[in-house]
């Protein structure tokens, strides 16, 4: 049940946007501060990059998302509900990630039960399990695969059937970990198209500048556990300062 809140907005048409965290304070039993007050806002349709360099904190965020880390301090807030025991159900449906290796989401016999699996665990109707399915599956080009086993995929592929295993679900934001690690050129190009064309909101963790700039118009710099920089994509890789602070680096030729 959402609160009354979250309610009348809805009902005024004042939705609340996708993701707010605010002063969220994060450390690891060894005492390591990992997140210290970081505050961000993503609006419902919304593309924004997480970027920064290894150990800033990114994962440790993306793990309060959806209620697997709980911080000492501040909230996080997804789609105006507020991430903890009472919602964490809904939450869990609605911060849909997808992981940077595909064999961790990846498990069932068969493309099409693996894409079901989600939705059905989320109580969705038998009757209805097959719709969902047959458009998560064509929203990723992968309609044609349906019956074949995820290990006999190209990673490529078993990427967008990831992808299609959280679309199933319908969240509200879509988290993406690094999503176009380890991908051939093809493979990049394959799953930017299909994530260029997709309307939900979207949070991408990547240290790939380029293909923040190509899917993501607004990036948030993390460093140390802070925001460092939150502004346009393409202003934040324009300034090599900020760039050469924080350990993130354009390829070698690459012009903006």
């Amino acid at each position: 049940m959402k609160p009354a809140e979250v309610r009348a907005r809805e009902r005024l048409g004042q939705a609340p946007p996708s993701l707010e965290v605010d002063g969220l304070t994060f450390a690891y039993p060894d005492g390591h501060p990992a997140l210290r007050g970081v505050g961000l806002r993503v609006e419902r349709g919304e593309r924004v990059a997480l970027l920064g360099p290894n150990g800033a904190g990114k994962t440790t965020l993306v793990l309060h998302l959806n209620g697997i880390l709980t911080a000492a301090q501040g909230s996080v807030r997804v789609a105006g509900l507020p991430v903890g025991a009472p919602h964490l159900h809904e939450i869990r449906r609605r911060v849909g990630i997808v992981f940077q290796d595909p064999d961790d989401q990846l498990f069932m016999p068969t493309v099409a039960e693996d894409v079901a699996f989600g939705p059905a665990n989320f109580g969705v109707p038998t009757d209805q399990l097959a719709a969902r399915v047959d458009a998560a599956l064509a929203a990723v080009d992968m309609t044609g695969h349906r019956d074949r086993s995820p290990l006999h995929l190209s990673g490529g592929q078993r990427r967008r059937v990831a992808l299609a295993t959280v679309l199933a679900c319908e969240p509200e934001i879509l988290v993406l970990d690094e999503p176009s690690s380890n991908l051939d050129p093809v493979a990049r190009r394959e799953l930017a198209d299909v994530l260029g064309r997709l309307d939900a909101t979207m949070l991408m963790v990547t240290h790939d500048l380029p293909y923040a700039l190509q899917l993501c118009p607004r990036s948030i710099v993390l460093d140390d556990g802070v925001v460092v920089a939150d502004g346009p994509t393409r202003e934040l890789l324009r300034d090599p300062d900020l760039l050469r602070r924080h350990r993130l680096e354009l390829p070698y030729g690459f012009t903006l």
